[in-house]
Order: structure tokens, then sequence, then C-alpha cells
């Protein structure tokens, strides 16, 4: 079957509204800062009213890669579930104004679109209130297979095993993909779910996947290490490819003995980190698929991730395409 997409990719849909906070909001409203926290719809109505300013935008950890990879110039297929209400409508036209393909049927019933409350501390730190809401709706019956079959590789966030609906499609995805020949990408998403589906995480990680992301918290809590070069150790002996993320000391990238440490992108200042990893995740992503080198993907992934700090927002301003030629990389 023709791979008409480099990355098809699997999540949860949400609106992110995103605002700037001191760190005494945080406090006031009993924020834990730098994580995802899942909240009810009471609990995102509440925070979204106590925002002084707030920025409204399609995101999702999944949809933010699309959004990267498609300015990266990569073809691209988004799978998740929103309901047919106005921030689906907003969300589905997002994806399709920058070129991602998604076709994935809004649920015309039940909760509304998902939206997240995001809080951005002054020192960039992103704290992030999860409303799942539709996103959660996400069935084996929207996976298809000549969908999977179609793309080089896919891409699925952790997130999505939370709902045991969506963890259901996501298997139904990764069994299609090994069938197909697809590969299987998963990103660890947050260090809570590592901590609340770790088992099942190594298990798939053994048995089903041949890319992983992760950031050095989450890495740690998966291998229940305290020392990052016992992280490596873990991944070196797995034998797939593991892109490892270290804030301001960039990000190493290991295949079996094969280890390549990449410097993190110089930033100005640093805004925003929300989608940082998601956008790391785009490039090392589109690297792969043009079939880079382990040191260059790291580089893209460093390079997307640098831009998406410099500014509010978990969607590139820039063009990354433009941004990867210049310094070469393409």
């Amino acid at each position: 079957m023709a791979r008409n997409f480099d990355v098809v990719a699997m999540g949860n849909a949400i609106v992110d509204v995103i605002a700037p906070v001191d760190d005494g909001f945080l406090l006031t409203h009993n924020i834990a800062k730098g994580v995802m926290t899942l909240i009810d719809e009471y609990r995102a109505n509440q925070l979204y009213h106590a925002f002084a300013e707030r920025r409204e935008t399609a995101g999702g950890s999944a949809a933010n890669t699309m959004a990267g990879l498609a300015s990266l110039g990569a073809r691209g297929m988004f799978i998740g579930k929103v309901k047919a209400d106005r921030l689906g409508e907003t969300f589905a036209a997002s994806l399709k104004d920058i070129g991602v393909h998604y076709a994935t049927a809004p649920a015309q019933d039940g909760p509304p679109t998902a939206s997240s409350l995001i809080a951005v501390a002054p020192d960039g730190q992103r704290s992030m209130n999860t409303y799942l809401g539709a996103s959660r709706e996400l069935a084996p019956v929207d996976v298809k297979r000549a969908d999977i079959a179609a793309a080089d590789i896919l891409y699925i966030e952790g997130y999505l095993w939370d709902s045991e609906p969506s963890k259901a499609a996501s298997r139904k995805a990764i069994a299609i993909a090994k069938e197909a020949g697809t590969k299987v990408a998963f990103t660890l998403s947050d260090p809570f779910c590592v901590g609340r589906y770790r088992e099942e995480f190594l298990e798939l990680l053994e048995s089903d996947l041949d890319i992983v992301f992760t950031n050095e918290e989450e890495a740690k809590a998966l291998f229940e290490v305290e020392a990052f070069d016992d992280v490596l150790q873990h991944v070196g002996r797995w034998g797939g490819i593991a892109a490892l993320t270290r804030s301001e000391k960039g990000c190493v990238a290991v295949r079996k003995q094969e280890v390549q440490v990449i410097d993190a992108a110089p930033v100005v200042r640093v805004v925003d980190t929300t989608g940082a990893g998601d956008q790391f995740a785009a490039g090392f992503l589109f690297g792969l698929a043009r079939g880079k080198d382990l040191a260059t993907c790291g580089r893209l992934g460093a390079l997307a991730g640098g831009e998406i700090i410099s500014h509010y927002g978990a969607r590139p301003e820039t063009s990354l395409e433009r941004l990867a030629a210049a310094a070469g990389l393409l």
C-alpha cells in the first residue's frame, strides 16, 4: 500500500486556553506547577473565568506535534475526537488550515470538546489543567486500517491511557501498524502519566514500540532509577530508538550502543515551555521519516523545541522548514 503520510498521530483533541500567571495564582487556585492535572468540567469553567488574560488555540500533545511536522513540510494525519460544537469546529479547521489531514467523525452528543487551561508562570513553566471532555470518546471504531497503513510512522501520546476507549483505540492502531510495517512511536507524556500506567508502558516498550519519546523525569519514573546514566543503560539494552529530552541540557538519542548527545538550541529568552516536548518530537519524527541519522534527528528536534519556547503557545510561529534549511539540516 502506498505511504501517503509521513506520520499519523493519535491523541486527545483539545483546545488550549493559555494565560500568564504568577506563582501566587498557582497557590491560590491549588494548581500543581509544571505538570498536567486532569480536571472536571466545573473546574475547567472556574479556571477559565479566573484567568485575567487568555488566548485560545487548538492543541493537544499529538496534534501540536502534527502542527510542527506540517511546519517542516511533512505529510501528516491526526486521529482524535471532538464534539460537533463551536470548539470542535475550531479544532478541525485549525488542522485543515495547516495542511494536516483530519477526518475523525465528531461526536453528536455527550460531553463538549476538550479544553486545557494552561497557566504559564514567569519562569516559563506551564501547568496544564485538562478537561478531557469529548476526547475521551475516541474509540476503536475511529481507527481505520487504511489510515494507519498509509503512514511510515504511527505516533501515539501516553495521555490516551487515561480513557479506556482511547486506550483500546491505541492498541488497535498498534496492531494494525505492526501488520502493515508501520513503525510505532510513543510519548510517555507526563511523569504522573508514567506513574499511573508504568507497568503497561513497560510492556508496550518490550513488545510493541520502535521509538519512544520521554523527558528525563519521565524516564527515571519509568525505570525507577535516580541517575540519568541508569536510564541510558535501560534504553540501550532495549534496542529501539529512544529520544530523551533534558531541558536546557539538550537531548540524548539512543539506539542500542549508539548514543548521540545534542545541545539545546540557543534561545534569547524562555517565554513559555508549553509544547516544547511536542515540537521536539515533531522535529525528531521528521528526521526519521526523511531517513536522517540520529544526531540530525536530535538537532531537528532541538531546533523545533527552541522555536516554541520563545513565544506563547504550543504551535510554531516561524516556519520550521525555513529554520531547518538555514541550519543545514534538510
